[in-house]
């Protein structure tokens, strides 16, 4: 799921992603790629019921691709975004608009 709050008087909207741990077994979710950063991974924390939770200012009118990286091993998109795009890899990723 991904939730948007945005700002009057801000140039950034906050973005609230969150993954549920319902069909996999997850020790571990990172988001990659958001600000065309595939490198450098946004830490997702776990809460008690199993799920996932990251909060991530990004600009506003922008758009990113990315995707979940779980334990380490596995990508995964998210079905709540804004849309899925082809990737080189011959997969997609998922897109945020804001």
């Amino acid at each position: 799921m991904i939730q948007k709050t945005y700002f009057k008087t801000k140039d950034y909207c906050k973005v609230k992603f969150s993954f549920a741990n319902e069909a996999i077994n997850a020790e571990t979710v990172d988001i990659l790629g958001l600000n065309s950063d595939w490198e450098n991974a946004i830490v997702m924390s776990k809460k008690k019921d199993g799920s996932f939770t990251a909060d991530v200012s990004l600009p506003k009118n922008s758009q990113h691709e990315f995707k979940y990286l779980v334990n380490a091993t596995e990508w995964i998109n998210d079905p709540a975004a804004d849309a899925q795009r082809s990737n080189v890899y011959g997969g997609s990723n998922s897109v945020i608009r804001l």
